[in-house]
């Protein structure tokens, strides 16, 4: 799984960087809040996220690293879709989807702490092995 997450994570740095490059050509950063959200939850927290899951392989050969991943990888792709179409629209409609990425994306940091914390030991470290 932390192979896995710093992939994804790079396409989201991607995402973001790019989106960054086209606010500051254009001189219109009405999106700064989709730009933030996709460099933070995307490219920072899941790339710190696959290397805790590389460094502590018990975190990530569960259920609950699956479910981080996926609820995570659902609910962000919602998340700023939604946010772009009602900041850019004003299609008050798609505040429930922001509502129902953002909800996921909570759900894949409570599943990554609790994942932690029953897993994550110093002993059981692959830098240790």
């Amino acid at each position: 799984m932390g192979v896995r997450f710093l992939q994804i994570a790079v396409v989201y740095f991607v995402i973001g960087i790019i989106l960054g490059l086209y606010m500051s050509m254009a001189h219109d950063y009405v999106l700064k809040g989709v730009h933030v959200h996709i460099n933070l939850l995307g490219w920072t927290s899941f790339a710190l996220a696959g290397f805790i899951y590389h460094l502590f392989p018990k975190s990530s050969n569960n259920m609950l690293a699956k479910l981080h991943f996926w609820s995570g990888n659902i609910g962000l792709p919602i998340m700023m879709i939604a946010l772009t179409i009602l900041i850019l629209r004003g299609v008050e409609s798609a505040t429930i989807f922001v509502v129902i990425g953002s909800l996921l994306v909570v759900f894949s940091v409570v599943i990554f702490a609790i994942n932690v914390l029953m897993n994550v030991r110093a002993r059981e470290s692959a830098a240790l092995k």
